[in-house]
């Protein structure tokens, strides 16, 4: 019998190499020589006479087939084929007519009738107890799509395994009970923890469109705050600049200063040409000091409101010269009612702008001026050395100005 078996194999690896369609991803000689090996466990493993032994043996070598042909009622014809190539090889009528029977009874839908049958349908099951479990799985599911059988998407074969695994398949060997069964249930729990993390995702998913969308209807009071945000960061950084430009005033005008008062002033008395010249030199510089100062000059608020200014909302309570006099639990309560009404809120933040923008015409207009007497003053003065030098009867030269 065991060249038998060896015979039946070869026929059926050379049977699958020729006739098999290329559509047949799963049930293929791969899957039948996982079945034979499968069976042989369970042979081993369990009371069965050699008779018994070969015509499972031989079941599971042709059991698939059928598939050469088609794959609806495939165990029809694998039986057929079964039947017919073990009469060419002189098998007796008794075990071609059990292998007959062993394979039919691989029929997914169909109870096992005895202990040989229920053998060959857990070798031909037996991937679901096996850690190939989800590469088979994958194969057959290709499978079924490359034969439009059924296009099942990931998440639906996901859940038809779930349903097989639970509800369709069971074990009846006591080998296969005893060491598949606890592979079955790990592949099990596996698909079942992948699925509850897809429907977690979905459902993160699903609030964050959610949010997106609350978010993308409320797109007109972001686009609201991201004005008086923005524009509030250009006053202010505007405000910057402007006290920047002026402390830079300062600063080369008291220079000037200094640097006049140091070495023209002891050279007036001798020189008194110089007179003039000097003093609108020190006079312009003042002023431009003096406008520069008035420019970065904060002014004074009273600091303070009372409850009817806030119902009234007639007090500004983003800017701190409104509050800094009162006290932490007046300014409190004084927000939480601003707080509690967006349109006074937005009030708020209009005349916080609306001030700014005051401060800062302000600001940049004593600037200008001062910029204008600064440079005017400076010409003027070097024209005015240079017509006291003119009608000087004595130049002075740049060394005695300087020592």
């Amino acid at each position: 019998m065991n060249d038998i078996i060896q015979a039946t194999d070869d026929y059926v690896l050379n049977l699958f190499k020729d006739k098999l369609p290329t559509s047949c991803l799963y049930h293929n000689y791969t899957h039948t020589k996982r079945v034979f090996k499968s069976i042989n466990e369970i042979i081993e493993n369990s009371e069965v006479d050699e008779k018994e032994a070969h015509i499972l043996q031989l079941a599971a070598l042709l059991h698939d087939s059928g598939y050469i042909t088609h794959t609806d009622g495939h165990e029809v014809e694998s039986a057929r084929i079964a039947r017919e190539f073990l009469k060419s090889q002189d098998v007796d009528k008794n075990i071609i007519e059990e292998v007959e029977k062993c394979i039919l009874s691989t029929k997914f839908d169909i109870e096992p009738n005895n202990h040989l049958e229920e053998m060959i349908r857990d070798a031909d099951a037996s991937h679901f107890g096996k850690d190939y479990f989800q590469e088979a799985s994958e194969f057959l599911r290709q499978e079924l799509i490359a034969q439009d059988i059924k296009n099942y998407s990931p998440k639906e074969w996901r859940n038809e395994n779930i349903r097989v695994l639970i509800e369709d398949h069971q074990f009846y060997t006591e080998y296969a009970m005893k060491n598949w069964q606890p592979v079955k249930e790990q592949n099990l729990a596996k698909l079942i923890k992948t699925r509850k993390k897809e429907k977690k995702k979905i459902r993160k998913e699903k609030i964050k469109a959610e949010l997106k969308a609350k978010y993308k209807d409320a797109s007109p009071e972001r686009g609201i705050q991201t004005f008086y945000r923005v524009a509030l960061r250009n006053h202010i950084k505007l405000s910057d600049i402007a006290d920047t430009k002026a402390n830079i005033l300062l600063s080369v005008n008291a220079i000037i200063i200094s640097l006049v008062l140091a070495n023209l002033l002891s050279k007036l008395d001798t020189n008194p040409f110089l007179i003039v010249p000097s003093a609108i030199f020190v006079v312009s510089s003042t002023i431009s000091m003096i406008l520069a100062v008035i420019a970065t000059r904060p002014n004074v608020t009273r600091g303070e409101f009372t409850e009817e200014d806030v119902k009234n909302k007639t007090v500004n309570l983003t800017f701190f010269g409104n509050f800094h006099k009162m006290e932490l639990s007046q300014y409190q309560w004084a927000i939480e009612e601003l707080l509690k009404d967006r349109d006074y809120v937005y009030s708020s933040l209009t005349k916080d702008l609306y001030f700014l923008g005051k401060v800062l015409d302000r600001k940049y207009r004593i600037l200008r001026w001062t910029y204008t007497i600064f440079v005017i003053g400076i010409i003027v003065s070097i024209i005015a050395f240079a017509v006291s030098f003119g009608l000087s009867e004595q130049p002075v030269s740049v060394d005695t100005l300087v020592n």
